[in-house]
This record gives structure tokens, sequence and C-alpha cells, in this order.
């Protein structure tokens, strides 16, 4: 299979601009998974609870996710990208699953980072992974790298392949994901973002790029630079992320002692 990201630099608010430039930027695609940004149509900084409440929406019956809908169904592609959810009167910083086969489900983000905490509830769904025809395929969002138990609980679902939908702003993640697919024996598809938001006058976010695919032997198998728009693929086997086989005495996940990890949890 071929998997893949859309990196670029969303206009904040305008849902239609961002959707309509993503449909345009992959029409000749051939991935059959592409990962978009978190927030990929509404952009990420927001400043007040009426932008959110404005630019938030019901999943799966919203426009953003109806229109993944239609273009994974279109395309004969699998998508996997983050908005805001809105849900009573909760919203959540979340990403929608889709698949020729319609809506497949939805992850909502368990670690919240910075000014996200003001506006977003942290995540409830825990971490999922689905068994599609691609393959067994988990999610989480941007800041859920920083914490080994997201990626660690994905592997221990079953997931081959992690998609990471991103708006990352610190240095770190691109060469630290390398270490958490080695650890854990997993594909990662990481899509950040680029561009400079500068909606509060003490405060500007710059994204660094650097979207990218790692293997199970934390090779980066393809990234983008820090600042150009990119969509990018390349041809993976999922099924080698079933092989925890170290060496013929160590099983990555059968080696575990989870007996004697009382403080994690």
């Amino acid at each position: 299979m071929k998997v893949g990201f859309y990196q670029f630099s969303p206009a904040f608010g305008e849902k239609e601009k961002n959707i309509n430039k993503v449909v345009t930027a992959i029409k000749d695609t051939d991935a059959h998974l592409l990962v978009l940004p978190e927030f990929f149509a509404t952009g990420y900084q927001f400043i007040s609870e009426d932008e959110v409440d404005d630019l938030s929406e019901q999943v799966p019956k919203g426009p953003t996710t109806e229109a993944l809908i239609e273009l994974s169904h279109e395309k004969n592609i699998y998508i996997v990208a983050g908005l805001p959810e809105r849900a009573g009167d909760k919203f959540y910083n979340s990403a929608v699953f889709t698949g020729p086969e319609g809506f497949i489900g939805f992850y909502r983000k368990t670690h919240l980072f910075s000014e996200e905490t003001l506006y977003f509830t942290p995540g409830d769904t825990g971490f999922r992974v689905w068994d599609t025809k691609i393959g067994r395929i988990g999610i989480k969002i941007c800041f859920d790298w920083f914490f080994p138990e997201s990626m660690r609980s994905l592997a221990l679902l079953g997931a081959e392949v992690v998609a990471h939908p991103s708006n990352l702003v610190l240095p770190f993640c691109p060469d630290s994901m390398p270490v958490r697919c080695l650890e854990n024996r997993v594909f990662a598809v990481t899509a950040n973002r680029i561009g400079t938001e500068h909606r509060r006058p003490d405060q500007s976010l710059t994204f660094i790029g650097k979207s990218e695919v790692v293997s199970p032997r934390g090779e980066i198998l393809v990234r983008a630079s820090d600042d150009e728009e990119s969509l990018m693929s390349v041809s993976i086997d999922p099924t080698t992320a079933r092989d925890k086989v170290l060496n013929q005495y160590n099983d990555l996940l059968k080696a575990r002692r989870p007996d004697l990890y009382g403080p994690l949890y």
C-alpha cells in the first residue's frame, strides 16, 4: 500500500477554501491512505470561545466530515484528518477517519497542548485502532506523541500504521518519531502544517513542517521540508509491523513487565 500526507498552510476560518485546496492538491495522488494536518480546514490559533463555537462541527454529520467521506468515495482512498468537534456543550480536538466505505470512526485528542486547554475538553475516546482493507490503522494527534504511552497503547491494540495529524510548533517531534516507531515496531505518518498564524498581538505561532513517514525500524522513508507545501507518499508493507521480534530472545511486546510498571498507572 502507499501512505502519504499533504502538508500545507490552511487559511484561518476559511473552511471551504481549505477543503477545496485539499481536493485540488490530491487529485492525482495514488496513495491508499492520506493523512491531513490537525485542524486542517479551520486553522489552529483560536482566540475566543466564540470562534471555537462557530468553527466546530458535529461528527460525522458536519460539512467537513461529509466532504471527506465524499472525497474518499470518489478517489477510493482512506483519509485521516483533524478538526474541532462539537459534542453537546463540549468541544474536542478530534480526528476523523473516512474510507471508500464511508465514515469509519473518530478519535479525540488525549493530551491537549498549551492554549487548547482553554477551549477544548480532554479526549475521552481512548486510543483506537481500526481493521481495514489496507491494514490496521490507529490514530493519535500532535502533542500525543510526547507521551510514549500513546504509541505503545496503539501498538498493543495491534496498530500497523499510526496516522498522526499535527500542528507542530516545537522542534522535537520529527527526530523523535523514529524512536517511537522503533520501540513499538509500527509505521507512522505525521502530517504537519507550515506557515505562521499571528492572531494574538502578543503571540505568533510558526509551524515547523517536516511531515514524514517512518518505518518500524526507525527509518525516515520520506520527509517534507520545514516551509514548503508538499504532497508525498511512499510504498510500505504494513504486515511487517506485526513482527515485534528483536532477536531470538526478545519480542518487544511479549518482553514487557506490566506487573512492575505500577507508577505508570
